[in-house]
């Protein structure tokens, strides 16, 4: 049971307690009260604001549309003012145009472009709203005008600065110059750079705009005009400059050789620079001369050939295609910067077609000149195709990578330019075959001395000359198929289908049989000749001349080795004949030593008395048979041979020798057998020349000047 005492403060303790819990519960109420006040003042004020707002938009929005649609018409009235204005300012094009467009586009292409692009547009306007109206056919006009002004100033910027290559600049172009160091690359600029673009501006326009090709005719024409004076003006500075000096290089060239003249001397696009007169001189050379310098008694004459003209024409040619090759590839690049891809080949083709056809005109004369030389058995014609024909076959990768993309006339021209050289050079060397083989034997044409007799000279400098075109004649011959004339096997490795593809040792194997065949043509037609001599060692002297000439010339020359390549034993068959021809000649000596040998003599001891019937025998022998007969023969034979030449020193000192010796030791043999033989009171009656006066003589033997 809980005391009273704690009983009365445990309820005042939870009397207090509730006291203050209503406390609470009052102030919460109150809050809440106000609280609710509050809300319904707060209630009350946005819907007092939303009221107000209602009406501001029912106030507002009508101004705000009726803005909006007085602005989009003054939007709309100032696009009809600008678009008006437009409009009329296509009507007034052709006037604000009118002073530009007549002065031309000169000096002002941007300007002049811009012009005409305004012109454009109207007559597009003018089209697609007012088909009918005049404007359009006078914007038209004026666009043609304009057009037609581009093309004039296309095609005067075009003639106006378009110029000849300068012979010197293309010298250096095809100088090659290779082998200097320094050298730089020389490049060609057909244009003023300015001019370029204004070219290049004025093209891409009227492809664009002006759909007009013709600007490109206009074109091809000066350009190609320009290129054929080109090599016309160098051919003609090679003419002068060939004349005058030689000097065909530019100083900037002449120059850089004198400053390093260690290196090696230029290359040139000729190969063989006078080739006809260089024949002609070694002919001149060995016609007045032996082989050792000594004045013959020969009769020789040159080969009917060319002047120096000849030789300046032919390497004019052979320059000028060269210089070709470099202008159109430098063509080519300038064209592809104005005309449009797809016409530049067509247009390249026609600009190249004239000079190329000058070019081939030119080979085709030099052809037609060498066939009718051939008509006239003048074979030394053939010499000009060979330089040119080399020079050609060595350019003709570069002719066609330059004419890659030309119509196939075109890319023929060289082709058959090659071909008809080749036939007419091939005819040549076999028609010179056969003349070697049937010339004549003519009395009045026989060298009286017994030299080396002119076909003899001609056929062996003809030959000569084909050591510098060993490939370029072997290719003749083997164009032609004559493998079959020269009975040369044809390996499969060695051909294919068609007779430029030989290899070039099979073309060396038929070069070599050709010479073997003029050679042995030679040899038998020498043979006949020396049928027309009555005396029997006059024509040895001859046919020892004409061989040991023959042979000389082989191996002087890189002939011998171009000749053993088919005939190995060549150089020992020309020895042996060379010898037979010498017995031959000896023989005729003979007659004289019979006159002294012991079987035309009566037999007598030295030191013997000799009756007088003995003595009259041995004088009448002596003057009949014997030293009578040798100082008669002696005599005879020292003055008919004296006059006859040998132009080899070697072969000359040689041949004299052997019949000092043949002749003096007879005579020795002969004198020593009689000298104690007293016959005579008056022996020099007999004995008229001492051996060392018959050696004499005979040194003085084909020696025309003693």
């Amino acid at each position: 049971m809980i005391p009273t005492q704690d009983a009365s403060a445990r309820k005042t303790e939870i009397d207090e307690k509730l006291k203050q819990e209503q406390d609470t519960l009052s102030f919460i109420r109150e809050n809440l009260e106000k609280s609710d006040q509050l809300t319904k003042g707060m209630v009350s004020i946005l819907s007092s604001f939303e009221s107000r707002l209602m009406q501001l938009e029912n106030s507002i929005i009508p101004v705000h549309k009726q803005t909006e649609n007085l602005q989009r018409l003054q939007d709309n009235v100032d696009k009809t003012l600008s678009c008006m204005d437009h409009v009329i300012s296509y009507y007034h094009v052709a006037k604000d145009t009118d002073k530009i467009i007549k002065e031309g586009p000169s000096g002002r292409l941007d300007e002049y472009l811009a012009c005409i692009a305004k012109i454009q547009k109207a007559v597009e306007y003018f089209q697609d709203n007012n088909p009918d109206s005049p404007e359009l056919n006078t914007v038209k006009a004026r666009f043609e005008k304009g057009k037609e002004l581009l093309e004039a100033e296309f095609h005067s910027l075009l003639t106006r600065y378009s110029k000849p290559v300068p012979p010197i600049l293309i010298l250096d172009l095809i100088g090659g110059d290779d082998e200097l160091e320094t050298q730089e690359e020389v490049t060609l600029d057909h244009l003023p750079e300015s001019v370029l673009q204004d070219v290049i501006c004025i093209s891409s326009w009227l492809v664009e705009y002006g759909r007009n090709q013709d600007f490109m005719s206009v074109y091809f024409q000066i350009r190609s005009s320009q290129l054929d004076r080109s090599l016309k003006s160098l051919k003609e500075h090679f003419r002068k400059s060939s004349a005058s000096s030689g000097v065909l290089y530019s100083p900037a060239v002449q120059n850089k050789r004198k400053d390093t003249p260690t290196k090696k001397p230029p290359k040139r696009p000729v190969f063989i620079p006078g080739t006809i007169r260089k024949a002609q001189n070694l002919l001149k050379q060995y016609s007045q001369h032996g082989l050792d310098g000594k004045k013959g008694g020969s009769n020789l004459t040159p080969m009917e050939g060319k002047d120096d003209v000849l030789d300046i024409e032919i390497d004019s040619y052979i320059h000028c295609i060269s210089a070709f090759v470099k202008l159109a590839q430098s063509e080519y690049q300038l064209l592809t910067d104005i005309i449009p891809e797809h016409h530049q080949k067509k247009t390249f083709d026609s600009l190249i077609q004239e000079a190329l056809d000058n070019l081939m005109l030119e080979g085709d004369n030099i052809v037609s000149a060498a066939r009718r030389a051939i008509m006239r058995h003048d074979y030394s014609a053939v010499l000009t195709i060979f330089p040119i024909l080399k020079h050609l076959k060595q350019t003709k990768p570069e002719f066609d990578q330059v004419l890659q993309g030309t119509a196939a006339s075109t890319k023929n021209k060289l082709p058959s330019l090659i071909t008809s050289m080749e036939a007419i050079g091939a005819k040549a060397l076999e028609e010179f075959a056969d003349s070697i083989k049937n010339d004549p034997d003519k009395e009045y044409n026989m060298p009286k001395d017994g030299t080396v007799h002119e076909l003899t000279s001609n056929a062996i400098l003809f030959l000569q000359q084909l050591l510098d075109f060993q490939e370029t004649a072997g290719a003749m011959l083997a164009s032609q198929v004559l493998g079959d004339t020269y009975n040369i096997p044809l390996d499969p490795r060695e051909t294919s289908s068609s007779a430029s593809s030989y290899s070039s040792e099979f073309s060396r194997r038929l070069l070599s049989t050709y010479i073997c065949k003029v050679l042995g043509n030679l040899q038998l037609n020498l043979l006949s000749k020396s049928k027309v001599y009555e005396d029997t060692a006059l024509s040895a002297i001859f046919l020892h001349n004409n061989y040991n000439y023959t042979l000389k010339s082989l191996e002087k020359s890189e002939l011998i080795q171009l000749v053993s390549v088919t005939q190995r034993k060549a150089e020992t068959q020309y020895r042996e004949l060379i010898e037979q021809q010498i017995q031959s000649y000896q023989r005729s000596w003979l007659k004289v030593i019979e006159y002294i040998t012991d079987r035309n003599m009566p037999v007598f001891q030295p030191g013997a008395k000799l009756k007088d019937k003995e003595r009259q025998m041995i004088k009448d022998k002596f003057k009949i048979c014997g030293l009578q007969g040798f100082n008669d023969g002696l005599e005879e034979l020292c003055k008919i041979q004296k006059v006859w030449a040998i132009p080899d020193k070697d072969q000359r000192d040689a041949i004299r020798q052997a019949q000092k010796r043949m002749i003096t030791q007879a005579y020795r043999a002969f004198l020593q057998r009689y000298t104690n033989i007293s016959f005579t009171k008056n022996p020099e009656k007999y004995y008229k020349y001492r051996p060392e006066q018959v050696e004499a003589m005979i040194e003085r033997l084909f020696d025309t000047s003693a």
